[in-house]
């Protein structure tokens, strides 16, 4: 079944020439794709329609089989479908490491146990059990990036949507994030400026051009 499909998405902010005019893709599982463009071309915004965030002026949008135009909607997509940030602190507000990443679990309902045993295995398949009891805003900005990252792998998503997950990083944590990402199964839709960690991750890329997903695949 198809994970995500957007037809004919069309979307303005107030008072503002349209971002979106027509964009269109689909997200199979196991698929790994990238989306190019511009600043400002509307590539973080076809994320939140994605997820219920923003609602489009026009289109449709079809995630696991079933049309979505209401917030009850979306909140089975977004348990299914995990969103990192293109900037950390928006994503981390809970004073420890730990409790961070256990805040998705907990509030899917499972147990203080459940979550605990949770937060333990995504650290150790990320190699970041030394990251356990930190306080979350004393960490470096890569640091928090890959904790980031697991506060959305313990919701166990089938896919992800990645927004610019270099942004920032040095040239070890970006190698570092990128080997995580190579070795996870979840489908993945990257928006990066940065060619060579495309090309890496998910080489298969649409382009953002006026509005609309021009197929840059050979």
């Amino acid at each position: 079944m198809t994970i995500l499909r957007l037809d004919d998405i069309h979307f303005a902010y107030p008072g503002h020439a349209p971002v979106l005019n027509g964009a269109s893709l689909h997200l199979e599982p196991g698929e790994r794709l990238s989306i190019a463009g511009a600043n400002g071309a509307g590539k973080s915004t076809l994320f939140r329609i994605a997820l219920g965030l923003q609602k489009p002026d026009a289109g449709t949008v079809m995630i696991f089989g079933k049309e979505r135009s209401v917030e009850a909607d979306f909140h089975e997509v977004r348990q299914r479908i995990g969103l990192v940030f293109q900037d950390p602190d928006d994503q981390l507000f809970c004073p420890t490491v730990a409790e961070d990443i256990a805040f998705g679990p907990l509030n899917l309902g499972r147990s203080k146990s459940e979550a605990i045993a949770i937060v333990d295995r995504v650290l150790a398949d990320l190699d970041l059990m030394h990251l356990r009891d930190r306080i979350t805003h004393k960490l470096s900005g890569g640091e928090k990036r890959l904790v980031t990252l697991a506060t959305v792998l313990a919701m166990e998503p089938e896919a992800l949507l990645l927004d610019e997950p270099t942004n920032a990083l040095d040239t070890k944590n970006e190698a570092r994030l990128l080997e995580i990402l190579q070795g996870l199964p979840q489908a993945i839709l990257l928006v990066s400026h940065t060619p060579s960690f495309r090309e890496a991750l998910a080489p298969d890329t649409l382009e953002l051009r006026e509005g609309q997903l021009v197929d840059l695949r050979p």
